[in-house]
């Protein structure tokens, strides 16, 4: 199964190696056929801390890094 690949923009780059990155996605309901968007916060293990606020990101799906941790960034955009 491939791994997931999302993009979003850096909200917080505070704890030490960890980022965390809002993703932003669209998708119609299935009933009143209105368009939804739905935010959702990702945290991703970020090894050099270079990444701060407002920077847009991609990040992979990768082995747990902790409980909440199981993203990795791939690249800036």
């Amino acid at each position: 199964m491939p791994k997931k690949i999302l993009s979003g923009i850096v909200v917080s780059d505070k704890p030490n190696k960890t980022i965390t990155v809002m993703v932003e996605r669209k998708y119609q309901h299935p009933y009143l056929k209105k368009v939804i968007k739905v935010k959702k916060k990702y945290n991703a293990h970020d090894e050099n801390n270079k990444f701060k606020n407002g920077d847009k990101v991609s990040i992979i799906e990768s082995k747990p890094f902790s409980k909440n941790k199981k993203f990795q960034v791939m690249e800036s955009k």
